[in-house]
């Protein structure tokens, strides 16, 4: 496990072509690191969202940082769709991988276990089964007379990216209560990690936080990244930048409108969440 000092070096070890995985916006999302992808100019990821993209996802198309997106849904939420991903599938610049959120968390599951893929039953007699034929549907193979059944092969991420209200010095990572970050790291190569803060403290050697930390050998870098998921909140911390949402979905609109809030606000606030 690398420690940095920059979010810009922990962005610098995610290559171009990467399967990333970036969970939805209740969940910790690491804004300091979108915000330094953009900057470095990555190209070309399979962007996974687990399972809901929002603004992270909808920043990275409109910068061009994106060719796959597999995901159950796109969206702003409140503030409305989801703009630059809009644009991108009217202009058919993006692959979609469309799915459904049990269907991304049992991949990943598969992933975690590693299997070469999990069984689910909710997708039968779905039109979603035809766009993906890499799901395959079986009989039941234990002969049960259960029915037929999908096959979801394992999604195993090479990075998953995301903010944690604590990490220590030793590469521990502290999720509080969100526990769906636990698979999700299960099942990557790697996670890349952003904190608000970084202790001395062994947070794994205390019973009451360890039972709330993913260890350490699943984390590849970490950098510390004070108020690193803004303008989204981090849930129980601090609430999320109405007005700059608010502002985003307004401007985003237009491909100009996108430049000039990321002209803005790269060099301003999600820049600033990276020193």
């Amino acid at each position: 496990m690398s420690t940095y000092t920059s979010v810009d070096a922990l962005a610098a070890e995610v290559p171009d072509g990467a399967l990333v995985a970036m969970p939805a916006e209740q969940s910790y999302v690491s804004m300091a690191m979108v915000g330094a992808l953009i900057r470095r100019g990555v190209r070309d990821l399979h962007l996974l969202c687990v399972p809901i993209g929002s603004l992270a996802a909808d920043m990275l198309i409109g910068a061009g940082c994106v060719s796959t997106i597999e995901c159950a849904a796109v969206s702003l939420g409140e503030f409305g769709l989801a703009p630059r991903f809009g644009a991108a599938v009217e202009q058919g610049s993006i692959r979609i991988k469309e799915s459904t959120c049990p269907a991304i968390h049992a991949a990943l599951q598969a992933g975690e276990k590693g299997v070469p893929f999990m069984p689910l039953t909710g997708l039968i007699g779905s039109d979603i089964l035809a766009s993906r034929d890499d799901w395959k549907v079986v009989d039941d193979p234990l002969g049960q007379g259960n029915g037929p059944i999908a096959l979801l092969p394992a999604i195993r991420p090479d990075f998953a990216i995301f903010h944690v209200p604590l990490a220590d010095k030793d590469g521990n990572v502290w999720i509080s209560r969100r526990r769906e970050l636990v698979p999700l790291a299960h099942a990557s190569k790697s996670s890349l990690i952003t904190a608000e803060r970084v202790t001395d403290d062994n947070l794994v050697a205390s019973d009451i936080m360890a039972a709330g930390s993913i260890p350490n050998i699943y984390i590849g870098g970490l950098a510390e990244a004070r108020r690193g998921a803004r303008p989204l909140a981090l849930p129980g911390y601090y609430p999320a930048d109405d007005e700059t949402y608010r502002t985003y979905a307004r401007m985003a609109r237009t491909e100009d409108g996108f430049r000039a809030f990321m002209d803005r606000f790269l060099g301003g606030e999600l820049a600033a969440a990276a020193e």
